[in-house]
């Protein structure tokens, strides 16, 4: 039978509270919970005593943009049509197992890239009624998007019209005008939705849009946004360019992914307001850090887009790292990396020169903030759910530690946990 109280005596602990490395510190757990943390901690008869004095111990990572439903990026797009939703499913357990353990207790799902239906919410039901083992999942199933965008994978069919056209009725969320956009926020939030994504601007995954292009109109977009509102729901964007960030701000909008394009001036207007960003740092890092014999490795259409805007991501990337914009941790692999290996975006972060307590406080304490969850994770501290990981590498100086994780709890549980780099 399991113990009622662990002990777990620590390295050094970091915990999301303040930016420092605390020594000689235990951490009390109580059933799923923390009971006491600090260097004068009770041990109750009967405890399970846990060691991680070799490790540097931190809460359990969170993952505020993730795409759940495929197996291996390598083969993304033949799985979009090629899988069945039963398929797609079991790529979300796989991919909610992996997670949890490289360390990351929490992920946030910001719509399928191959799926079409609700089975992140199933998986994520299964993992609360303890059905199934996992990493806690936060999920918008589909994202808000027109035909022919971004989100629209049909696109890759356009010059079968009949086809596309089929593909594309298969997307419930794909559509036109302010009506239907207020109707599928309204049916998101009724199939269980926890918040609203919105496709706002093309990309670089895609063959046949880009990243300037605004693909909702403004009616679109104020129509989206005041519906999930008016539902109590949070929303955001995948979005690239001045113009639409700042037309979106204005709209109301709670947060923002990527924003890979920024310049100076949405930044400060993004601090002005506190609204928060999930900069997604790893999927244009060949490009950043320019990688010509990296590049080659991507898809066609993702290795023309990169060279084409590579100065601006470069700037961009420089107003990111140098603003005070709420930024949130999150890794949008879909071309790179599998999308349970969220560790890959701490060394952007850090070659970026991000110095590692922001890229750690963005995988903590701020993303439980973006996903509404400060009140139970986030940071250790006496009451909240015990999420706590620990790391064989030196977070501070190491930019592939968040690669290695040595222990993973969540909710008061350990489970077995699992290296990238083995």
């Amino acid at each position: 039978m399991e113990k009622q109280y662990k002990l777990l005596r620590c390295g050094r602990l970091y915990d999301g509270v303040t930016a420092e490395w605390k020594e000689n510190q235990s951490i009390l757990v109580r059933g799923s919970r923390i009971e006491a943390i600090g260097t004068e901690v009770p041990c109750p008869e009967d405890t399970e005593i846990i060691d991680l004095t070799r490790y540097q111990v931190t809460p359990g990572m969170i993952d505020a943009h993730m795409h759940m439903d495929f197996f291996d990026w390598h083969t993304v797009r033949e799985e979009v049509y090629a899988s069945s939703e039963e398929a797609k499913t079991i790529a979300i357990i796989r991919c909610a197992g992996k997670a949890l353990a490289r360390g990351f207790t929490t992920v946030r799902h910001v719509g399928g890239i191959t799926s079409n239906g609700y089975g992140v919410l199933d998986v994520k039901r299964s993992i609360e009624k303890g059905y199934l083992t996992g990493s806690r999942i936060v999920a918008a199933p589909m994202f808000l998007c027109s035909p022919g965008s971004h989100g629209d994978l049909s696109q890759g069919y356009s010059k079968n019209p009949a086809l596309s056209a089929e593909l594309q009725a298969h997307r419930s969320t794909v559509g036109n005008g302010p009506d239907f956009f207020a109707g599928a926020v309204r049916e998101q939030i009724k199939y269980g939705s926890d918040f609203i994504k919105i496709m706002a601007t093309g990309g670089f995954f895609t063959p046949n849009d880009n990243p300037m292009q605004q693909q909702l109109s403004d009616a679109e977009l104020q129509s989206i946004i005041r519906t999930a509102h008016e539902w109590g729901k949070t929303v955001t964007a995948h979005v690239y360019t001045n113009e639409l960030m700042q037309k979106m701000i204005r709209f109301g909008i709670d947060g923002m992914e990527h924003g890979s394009l920024m310049n100076e001036e949405t930044a400060a207007i993004m601090e002005e307001k506190g609204l928060y960003l999930v900069p997604t740092f790893s999927p244009y890092e060949e490009a950043v850090h320019y990688d010509a014999e990296a590049i080659k490795l991507k898809q066609p259409e993702f290795r023309r887009k990169l060279e084409l805007y590579k100065d601006m991501l470069q700037a961009g990337r420089e107003v990111i790292c140098r603003s005070h914009i709420r930024l949130g941790y999150g890794t949008d692999f879909v071309a790179n990396h599998q999308n349970y290996e969220s560790g890959y975006e701490y060394e952007a972060w850090m070659k970026s020169g991000m110095q590692p307590f922001r890229a750690l406080e963005a995988a903590t304490r701020v993303n439980a903030g973006i996903l509404g969850l400060q009140n139970e994770i986030g940071t250790l501290e006496v009451g909240k759910i015990a999420d706590i990981a620990a790391w064989k590498r030196d977070l501070m100086s190491d930019a592939k530690a968040l690669l290695d994780c040595a222990f993973v709890m969540k909710e008061g549980k350990a489970y077995r946990a699992e290296s990238c780099l083995e």
